[in-house]
């Protein structure tokens, strides 16, 4: 089979394209030809070794994957060839064929195609389980998302909207706040692009005040570096700030804030959650395909690349011109 390797730690030009074995699946264990791949930010980590995760090299990028059943190991009782599945592998899935346990798929909706089955696992479930498990979101309450044109910030503003949130978006261009406003969100304001000095950080709370009527419940960053701190001076008494990702930087926060505000600080690690709380991943899955099957959430995928032009797709995704999800289709 090909597959699209990481032999060397850099960017996305130290990718190759080479031919493998076909995987076998052992027991508990499932085996997949992959339709598509989703292409999200921890991909293009995991292949500078920046990421939570270092696998061992040589290792296929690609976290999330839709795909047909082809075999199955041996007790295996909730799949049988020919299932259309959606598989959460972390890494791996930018490959015509992967194996995963039988616990990382999931049945795909019928009416879903490959293409957005794919953009569908990593980016709902890391914002599902950010705003219901770790935001409690509730009805009524003030959202500002950071990235909200981004696959996850995206994924953020239908399911707050689905909750009854209002949702600010906050985006890097215009048109990225246009796009937003078109999707349901409330409001929008474009965020200054590059590094920003205090100055411009007082300035950029300033306006995220305008426009939010003083203050927001609930920050979802998924962006970090330079905006983090003027989205956390947006905070009303009592509020919440979810950590998402970090393609601006790590940034340094003053912990002032949080006594002033009596406000919280919530990492969320969707990854590490589905691994430790496996009933409460299925309950979440359950509740996502209802609010796909009611149309209250849709997958916009902006951009569809072969396997060959891989590399291609995570160099978009790190050129943040991405309006929803990158997929790599494989025929």
């Amino acid at each position: 089979m090909k597959a699209v390797l990481s032999k060397i730690a850099g960017g996305p030009d130290s990718l190759t394209m080479e031919e493998l074995p076909e995987p076998r699946p052992a027991s508990g264990e499932v085996g997949i030809r992959v339709r598509a791949v989703g292409v999200n930010y921890p991909d293009a980590l995991i292949i500078e070794d920046k990421y939570q995760f270092k696998p061992q090299r040589p290792f296929s990028p690609g976290g999330e994957i839709s795909g047909e059943v082809i075999d199955v190991g041996a007790g295996v009782t909730r799949f049988v060839p020919g299932d259309r599945v959606i598989g959460f592998c972390g890494w791996g899935g930018m490959a015509e064929k992967v194996v995963l346990p039988e616990d990382r798929c999931t049945p795909m909706p019928a009416s879903m195609s490959f293409e957005e089955a794919a953009a569908f696992l990593f980016t709902y479930g890391t914002s599902h389980y950010a705003l219901k498990w770790r935001g409690a979101l509730k009805s009524g309450e003030k959202i500002l998302i950071l990235g909200a044109a981004g696959g996850v910030g995206l994924a953020a503003l239908e399911l707050a909207k689905a909750a009854g949130a209002r949702v600010i978006a906050a985006c890097s261009s215009r048109d990225k706040v246009d796009f937003c406003l078109a999707k349901g969100a409330d409001k929008g304001l474009v965020y200054p692009k590059g590094n920003l000095d205090k100055a411009a950080q007082k300035d950029l709370s300033g306006e995220i005040k305008a426009v939010a009527d003083g203050s927001v419940d609930l920050v979802y960053d998924a962006v970090g570096g330079d905006y983090a701190e003027p989205a956390l001076r947006c905070l009303d008494w009592g509020g919440r700030y979810l950590v998402i990702g970090f393609p601006a930087g790590i940034p340094s926060i003053p912990l002032n804030l949080t006594l002033l505000k009596s406000c919280d600080i919530r990492g969320v690690f969707w990854g590490a959650w589905v691994d430790r709380f496996p009933d409460e991943y299925r309950q979440s899955l359950k509740e996502l395909a209802r609010l796909y099957d009611k149309g209250k959430i849709r997958p916009h995928v902006s951009s569809i690349y072969s396997l060959e032009k891989a590399p291609e797709a995570i160099g978009e995704l790190l050129a943040r011109r991405a309006k929803g999800k990158i997929v790599v289709k494989i025929d």
